[in-house]
């Protein structure tokens, strides 16, 4: 096990949980607002670049594909927070900075979706009675016109997360560099 500095703990929790309440508090407050499912704001920004405020509903994952598997969308996100958690504090990756904050941000997106996918939310779809098992989404940008699926505040957090995760694993090992320029001298 891998030392790291014990306030990654505390960073990775308000990060986390900080992530959680943003996107449930919106999600919360865009439905109740706008009246449930498949209302919109009308177009706040009408330009080249629209945007409005729309609620739907994603039984699916990204872009809708998946549909019907909501529960195990939902283990799975259950799962890599586990698996986060153990690789984080466990296996000591916490001691990057880095790598803490942009696993915090995807375990609050996929708690926050998650918790979607479980129907806690209690939206239905119309002309049904149970809660939807389905992913609360408000966001909805048109760039021309294309419309780009609508999303909302845990999706943007997996993203950014996502990048930033992408942008870990291209940044040469700092530590491995010097040894790896001697040995090479060496040879």
């Amino acid at each position: 096990m891998a030392a790291y500095p014990r306030t990654r703990i505390l960073v990775y929790s308000i990060i986390t949980i900080a992530a959680l309440a943003a996107d449930l508090l919106s999600k919360s407050i865009v439905f109740s607002r706008l009246g449930g499912v498949f209302q919109g704001t009308g177009w706040l920004i009408d330009s080249w670049l629209k945007f409005e405020l729309h609620t739907s509903l994603n039984p699916g994952a990204l872009w809708g594909m998946g549909q019907g598997f909501a529960t195990g969308f939902a283990a799975l996100s259950v799962l890599a927070f586990l698996g986060t958690n153990y690789w984080l504090f466990v296996r000591g990756a916490a001691k990057s900075a880095w790598l803490t904050v942009a696993l915090a941000m995807v375990s609050g997106g996929a708690l926050g979706n998650c918790y979607d996918r479980l129907g806690l939310h209690g939206e239905r779809f119309p002309d049904e009675t149970e809660p939807a098992l389905a992913v609360r989404d408000f966001l909805r940008f048109r760039f021309g016109n294309y419309d780009y699926p609508i999303f909302n505040i845990a999706d943007s957090l997996l993203v950014a997360g996502a990048i930033m995760l992408m942008i870990q694993s291209m940044k040469q090992d700092d530590e491995a560099t010097p040894a790896n320029a001697s040995e090479s001298k060496v040879s």
